[in-house]
């Protein structure tokens, strides 16, 4: 059974986008997954579509409205956890995405204006996910992010399994840096280990550079990678 992916948003016609092409595009013309776009305006009851309303004890800005919401997530069917994209949500990792692939599917909700209702992110119990300390004008370009990682973690979306279990993240670790023809690039050749074909010095090399690299660029990974 494919993986199924449902997007609840304003702005529908920004899926697929980027994840109709490359590995992501491949996967969905093969049927590895599936995506439904959801219109939320189309929940609205109104004659105007209104789906927001202004702050409750003033402020600027909109907010997406509970009951319009609601609607829209409970007539459509989630294959598996409801994810609200927000800034204030638990930060999106490898570790989450390799968990979302192993399951049947995931439903994002793409928030708008100031930012949705909080009740209606307790009554749907919706997990807020962030992908960065940073403000978005909505949540579409996060869920493309977390559907893109998501997707290449699908069985058979990868041409070589190996790929995931190397790349950065994947034990803790950022990735080690990478090299091809030609030999010599503007006097910067290839390290000779790497052309020696010895394995065992290959890898020895690559771990020492995946380690010096995390420790220089992300100490919060490595903090956390040595604590281990």
């Amino acid at each position: 059974m494919s993986f199924s992916a449902t997007v609840l948003t304003l702005y529908p016609a920004m899926f697929p986008g980027p994840l109709g092409h490359a590995l992501a595009g491949r996967a969905l013309a093969d049927g590895r997954w599936s995506l439904d776009a959801v219109d939320i305006r189309a929940f609205a009851t109104d004659r105007h579509h209104t789906v927001d309303g202004t702050p409750a004890g003033g402020g600027p800005g909109m907010v997406m409205r509970a009951d319009v919401l609601a609607h829209a997530i409970d007539a459509t069917p989630a294959a598996g956890p409801r994810l609200l994209m927000s800034p204030r949500g638990r930060p999106f990792d490898q570790v989450l995405a390799a968990e979302l692939a192993a399951g049947p599917g995931v439903c994002l909700v793409c928030g708008r204006f100031e930012g949705v209702d909080e009740r209606v992110i307790e009554a749907r119990e919706l997990l807020e996910i962030s992908v960065g300390d940073f403000v978005l004008s909505g949540g579409e370009t996060a869920a493309l992010v977390v559907l893109d990682a998501v997707v290449r973690l699908l069985p058979g979306v990868m041409g070589n399994s190996q790929s995931a279990s190397e790349e950065s993240f994947s034990d803790g670790l950022l990735e080690h840096p990478q090299f091809t023809r030609p030999a010599e690039f503007e006097g910067r050749p290839i390290p000779q280990v790497l052309t020696s074909g010895d394995h065992a010095k290959v890898d020895a090399w690559r771990r020492s550079q995946r380690e010096a690299l995390t420790r220089d660029r992300r100490p919060d990974l490595w903090q956390r990678y040595r604590a281990r």
